[in-house]
């Protein structure tokens, strides 16, 4: 109540508003009819009027003609009887005749005359036309009073009184009519304005409370609204705010996830490449300083030492190698060239032979001839040393490792495969994530984790994609490259 009141609402507004509209135009259509029906009301007493002092005047004016007397005043007191008399059935009014000083000759009903008030008879005794109108009970009264004049000398005074009770009784049954349809054409019009202002005030209302409730965090509330208007609209709009709001945060969120979880495999990744530099530098460092000590003196420790020197430096190229292939800007495309896939993949699967040789392992090379892609040769080298690399590292020893090439409808699919164990789900979900390494695969000496994300940098490159499935005892790495024919390549 206090709410409606302070006006603080849409509702209450439009209620105190239209009530207000409403009331106004009610006492202004009221106020108008009742005067417009009072003028009409005094235009037909005035008119009733005139023609009673046109009655009259005819009914003098013949009896003066009849008889001639050298004192027409003396005439009209003579007269005056029988002339009352007649006007009276002739008028149906109430009818008195005055001398020229005020003095009552004659009277229908003097009783009529003699309570009355007498400003109209004294007007007319100035020689003016008047008449008084008096209300009782819902009806009018009205006194009319003129002189008489014959050929231009007043001879006396004639005085009518006449109700309009019929009159003012229409005029009232009319009022009352119009009030009635107008207070109910505008009780109408305000229900429905109030029935308006709830079907707009309404939904506003639970659009704040939702609007609220956002506000404080709680992204999972809707509006529930079965409309086609505007205010449907509104209500749906509003909820694909929030789902889109939703959509939006659950996005940062996992970026922000996502984020920490980088920020935790970089500082394990650099917390490894600092303890995997150390160690062979450590090693490296100390056989050095042995073998200078010692000299040639010991000729098995120095081909040990040696040997074991070879072997750290070598590992510690590969890190370097991989850390810069990791950390390197992509280069330009102006160096891209047609490349067929058959004879570099072949070259790449004979040069990793003796490392899968020493796995244990075998591989079985595949490819269509006529399969060309567009990419620099280094990198697609690069590519496939490390996608058949990792299918050495992670296969089962004494197992075969398959690569086959072939042509697709719009590009060259290429089919790394490897016998090894299953990798779950949601681990083939980060497998070609930077610096990961993971938990449960044998990791080789030396690896940090950029094999996968480096090929699969290549790949986006080139325009191509690259997937990994893991089932059965088996993973395979499928590559798929955009096919590039002869004159297209010329065009481009």
């Amino acid at each position: 109540m206090m709410r409606f009141l302070q006006l603080r609402s849409i509702r209450s507004k439009f209620i105190v508003g239209f009530f207000l509209i409403f009331l106004v135009s009610f006492l202004l259509l009221n106020q108008t009819v009742t005067s417009i029906i009072q003028t009409s009301n005094q235009k037909i007493i005035t008119d009733d009027l005139l023609g009673l002092k046109k009655t009259g005047n005819s009914y003098v004016r013949q009896a003066f003609l009849i008889n001639h007397f050298t004192n027409n005043e003396v005439y009209f007191g003579q007269i005056a009887e029988e002339m009352i008399g007649d006007l009276l059935y002739a008028t149906s009014s109430e009818v008195s005749a005055y001398s020229i000083d005020g003095s009552l000759l004659y009277a229908s009903d003097p009783a009529v005359f003699a309570g009355s008030s007498d400003n109209d008879l004294k007007q007319a005794l100035r020689g003016s036309t008047a008449y008084t109108i008096s209300y009782d009970s819902g009806t009018a009264a009205v006194l009319y009073s003129y002189p008489v004049i014959i050929d231009g000398v007043k001879v006396g005074i004639l005085r009518y009184s006449k109700t309009f009770g019929s009159l003012y009784e229409q005029s009232g049954k009319i009022l009352n009519a119009i009030f009635y349809i107008a207070l109910a054409i505008f009780g109408a019009a305000f229900l429905f304005s109030y029935l308006l202002s709830r079907h707009i005030s309404i939904p506003l209302t639970k659009l704040a409370n939702v609007s609220n409730e956002v506000t404080k965090g709680n992204l999972d509330v809707r509006l529930t609204m079965r409309r086609n208007d505007e205010i449907g609209r509104l209500a749906s709009n509003f909820n694909d705010m929030i789902e889109q709001l939703k959509s939006q945060i659950g996005k940062i969120e996992r970026d922000r996830d996502r984020l920490e979880k980088l920020h935790l495999q970089s500082k394990h990744f650099y917390d490894n490449v600092t303890h995997e530099l150390k160690t062979p530098l450590t090693s490296i460092l100390g056989y050095a300083e042995m073998i200078r000590e010692n000299g040639e003196s010991d000729p098995d420790f120095f081909r040990k030492g040696m040997k074991h020197i070879v072997g750290e430096s070598q590992r510690l190229h590969e890190m370097v190698i991989s850390l810069l292939e990791a950390s390197k800007e992509q280069d330009s495309w102006d160096d891209k060239g047609r490349i067929e896939i058959g004879p570099l993949l072949k070259d790449v699967c004979e040069a990793m032979a003796f490392k899968a040789q020493r796995y244990k392992k075998t591989i079985d090379f595949k490819a269509e001839s006529g399969l060309y892609v567009g990419a620099q040769p280094d990198k697609l080298r690069q590519l496939f040393i490390n996608l058949v690399d990792n299918a050495i590292k992670y296969g089962h020893a004494h197992s075969e490792i398959t690569v086959k090439a072939s042509a697709g409808r719009q590009s060259v699919r290429i089919v790394f495969a490897n016998e090894s164990e299953t990798i779950p789900p949601e681990r083939l979900a980060q497998i070609f994530e930077p610096y990961y390494l993971g938990e449960n695969r044998v990791k080789e000496q030396g690896s940090v984790g950029l094999g996968l994300n480096i090929a699969k940098s290549i790949v986006d490159d080139i325009g191509g994609s690259i997937g990994m499935r893991s089932e059965n005892g088996e993973t395979a790495v499928t590559v798929e490259l955009p096919l590039t024919k002869a004159e297209r390549w010329h065009e481009h």
